[in-house]
């Protein structure tokens, strides 16, 4: 069997790739400690501590899109200078995700700090150690390394999106199909920016260490496989009928207030917990655990959102391929899997207020189906 020599050298990264890599990442990290922005207090830890975090993402994705709009515009940068080396700015960003994730154990394998930001957690496996992280909030010249690279991946996306919208309108393949992808991812990235302080209330944020599961999943897997059906339909042509084009808006729609909602009611709950839920008083099981809004309807009602906008970034790529439903087919195996994982976490922390809330709740993501 022979192999395609010029697919296999574009698996090594270029070093214009490298700098195309290394300027982005330099980028933001400058951006997010010179930038103004909110300060918000994250979740309060295990030793009473609480890390503050300055969300600065909006004011950095702006600026950056007018730089680079701007380098475009005096012909310094081609648009489609991301989707030409793809596969290269793939391979790059993998060899540094690994590399991040040996200096995280490596450090925390060292590390003799007590707070629990800090703290290792070593479990003596490698693998483990390695896969999951031994510290919770890692930081590198003052900046929280799991929040900067959540960022780095969201933005990411956006750009990668962008260049693969460019190439495709100058091989004049865009058309609506085209745009409604592109339109709902931006909308996608651009609210996260906009209420980027409701990151600081996630589970990955408050609960898990970083480990090269997270470091590879928000710099490698976000930006590259949630960008499939850009690539999909630059070398495919979609034409909808006009009741699929609704019925996708329609769902893109629902799933954004399902998701916003459910995570706004959240992050409020927890700042504070008399706030009004849907005009009314919040309902509690145990004075701990929201029953009240979206929180009464499933007891992870932000992941029935989070999939049904998964579905709506492939659903104008058509049912010819299975290809482009990629990461909504991945998205529910990963939240079926994290559901259950979560379930035994609450369960442990709150014990029998959990289950009282599961009886109140019966429905885990899909109400009336599961």
């Amino acid at each position: 069997m022979e192999f395609d020599k010029s697919l296999l050298d574009s698996f090594i990264p270029s070093l214009s790739s490298v700098v195309v890599l290394s300027s982005y990442l330099g980028y933001l990290a400058i951006a997010g400690l010179v930038l103004p922005g909110k300060a918000v207090p994250g979740a309060v830890l295990s030793d009473g501590s609480r890390l503050h975090y300055r969300c600065n993402g909006l004011l950095s994705l702006v600026l950056l899109l007018v730089l680079t709009g701007t380098g475009v515009y005096l012909g310094w940068i081609s648009p489609t200078v991301i989707a030409d080396k793809g596969i290269e700015l793939l391979s790059a960003t993998l060899l540094f995700s690994v590399l991040v994730s040996v200096i995280l154990y490596i450090a925390g394998t060292i590390s003799r700090h007590t707070s629990a930001s800090l703290k290792p957690h070593i479990t003596g496996k490698f693998i483990d150690d390695w896969w999951f992280g031994i510290q919770l909030n890692p930081h590198f010249m003052g900046i929280d390394l799991k929040f900067y690279f959540v960022r780095a991946g969201m933005m990411a996306w956006l750009f990668i999106n962008l260049s693969i919208l460019s190439k495709t309108y100058l091989a004049g393949t865009a058309n609506l199909s085209v745009f409604l992808y592109q339109f709902f991812c931006a909308i996608y990235v651009i609210d996260y920016f906009y209420h980027e302080e409701f990151m600081t209330s996630t589970w990955d944020i408050i609960a898990e260490r970083l480990g090269f599961m997270l470091v590879f999943g928000d710099l490698v897997f976000i930006p590259f496989t949630f960008s499939i059906q850009g690539w999909w339909l630059l070398k495919n042509q979609v034409e909808l009928p006009s009741a699929a084009i609704i019925a996708n808006c329609i769902i893109f729609i629902t799933g954004y207030l399902v998701f916003r909602g459910a995570n706004k009611q959240k992050h409020i709950f927890k700042k504070n917990p008399k706030a009004l839920i849907w005009g009314k008083p919040p309902k509690l099981v145990g004075g701990k655990l929201l029953a009240s809004g979206y929180w009464g309807v499933a007891r992870h009602c932000n992941y029935l959102g989070d999939l049904m906008l998964a579905l709506s970034f492939s659903l104008p790529c058509g049912a010819s391929s299975v290809i482009p439903y990629f990461y909504p087919i991945y998205l529910f195996i990963l939240l079926i899997w994290r559901e259950r994982r979560d379930e035994a976490r609450c369960s442990q922390k709150y014990k029998e207020i959990w289950a009282e809330y599961c009886k109140l709740v019966p429905w885990r993501i899909f109400p009336y189906v599961y």
